[in-house]
């Protein structure tokens, strides 16, 4: 009968550690069932599931084994492991697998225990933890992120109620936390579609057409309704297009002029660039902003609604078909159909209730600093941080977008 052997290895890392370990193992026939290894602040913990053939025995192995790396001033332990512990554990490997990503401005302790007790509560196994932003300075920056991905194995009961303990513990903490499957689409996607006003920008651009027409506090609090999904969008939209009647066409260069970006959007929209992904605005706002943010950004596609204008004035009305909701999920479609996309494939960014339609329809749905009932009713949410931390939610390292935007001259 083979044997086999759980070992454990710890101490300074150095290089050829891997090669000395292997080869001895190597001069045995030593069959490799499982490898991990992790290096924190130049320390090396490093594990190998090994199968011994019969004919070579376990003893000279482990011998030589404790011997060499003794020499080398690594700790080490061995442990037998029956033929059923390993059976059972590799029939483990097959449960479902999630992703759980902790998003901070700062980790903290409590914030891993916390999210590491709802994962357990929920009958959830962490296999890794990984951290995907760069080590922090000692010297904190406030517009920082740091992030820390959990993956997770395991059958959880109920997922609603998963996400529910997440959202809550979120809020609680002032940290965001997403639950994802780990799909083979997660690093798959291939296009990102954007709501325009606060979310690209921070800004809502008919509130402030409306206030230089002298409307601000109406058309503000009917906007505000409208977001807040009490409103319908399509006829909130037209009541306060009204308002703007007989404004002059010259304010619009002047507003977009000021218009603020979001905290880590142009960071984001290079980096997407950068690793080929295509990008697009789908705003129940208006086209002339939107082109603007087009050119400055380098955005791929773009649909809003024309502000119609007739001698140099707003007239109230808009040319062509309002995009609200529903038109910004048939365009979803639309473009990823044009791309050659599956719709897993397509990530959606937004923060109003008439979001909702596209960031149900998109592989991943994100609502960014969103409005409760948006938040409550999207699977992803970030709120604390920027838009950039979207590239955490895909699972890209900091380093890889780095590199990325330095190989694309971005």
């Amino acid at each position: 009968m083979s044997e086999l052997v759980l070992i454990n290895v710890s101490g300074r890392d150095k290089p050829g550690l891997t090669s000395e370990i292997t080869g001895i193992m190597g001069q045995y026939d030593v069959r490799i069932l499982d490898i991990g290894q992790a290096v924190i602040h130049d320390h090396l913990t490093w594990g190998i599931l090994i199968e011994i053939p019969d004919e070579s025995k376990s003893s000279p192995v482990i011998r030589d084994l404790l011997f060499r790396l003794h020499a080398l001033d690594l700790q080490v332990h061995f442990a037998p492991i029956t033929m059923e512990e390993y059976q059972a554990w590799a029939a483990g490997r097959n449960r479902a697998c999630y992703i759980v990503t902790l998003l901070s401005r700062d980790i903290k302790a409590e914030q891993i225990a916390r999210v590491s007790a709802i994962t357990a509560r929920h009958g959830l196994n962490i296999d890794n933890i990984t951290r995907l932003s760069a080590r922090p300075s000692l010297n904190p920056s406030e517009n920082r992120i740091a992030c820390v991905e959990f993956s997770v194995r395991g059958t959880p009961s109920d997922l609603e109620t998963l996400r529910a303990d997440f959202l809550h513990i979120a809020g609680e903490m002032n940290v965001d936390i997403a639950f994802q499957e780990d799909s083979i689409f997660r690093r798959n996607r291939r296009l990102v579609v954007f709501d325009m006003d606060s979310t690209l920008i921070e800004a809502e651009v008919i509130d402030e057409l409306a206030m230089e027409a002298g409307v601000g506090e109406q058309v503000a609090e009917i906007t505000e309704r409208a977001m807040q999904g009490e409103l319908d969008f399509s006829q909130s939209f037209a009541e306060r297009l009204a308002l703007l009647r007989g404004l002059d066409e010259s304010v619009l260069e002047g507003i977009a002029a000021r218009l603020k970006m979001t905290e880590g959007a142009e960071h984001l929209i290079r980096s997407l660039k950068g690793l080929g992904y295509r990008t697009a605005i789908l705003s129940g706002g208006f086209t002339y902003f939107a082109r603007h943010l087009q050119s400055k950004l380098g955005i791929d596609y773009v649909y809003a609604n024309e502000l119609e204008i007739e001698n140099g004035k707003v007239t109230g009305r808009v040319a062509g078909q309002i995009v609200d909701g529903k038109r910004k999920a048939e365009l979803l479609q639309e473009i990823a159909k044009k791309e050659h996309i599956s719709r897993e494939q397509v990530i959606a960014v937004g923060d109003g209730a008439n979001d909702l339609p596209m960031l149900s329809q998109a592989g991943l749905g994100v609502a960014f600093r969103a409005k409760p009932l948006v938040k409550e009713s999207a699977r992803h949410s970030i709120s604390t941080l920027g838009l950039d931390a979207i590239l955490y939610l895909i699972g890209f390292r900091e380093s890889e977008t780095n590199q990325s935007l330095e190989k694309s001259g971005f």
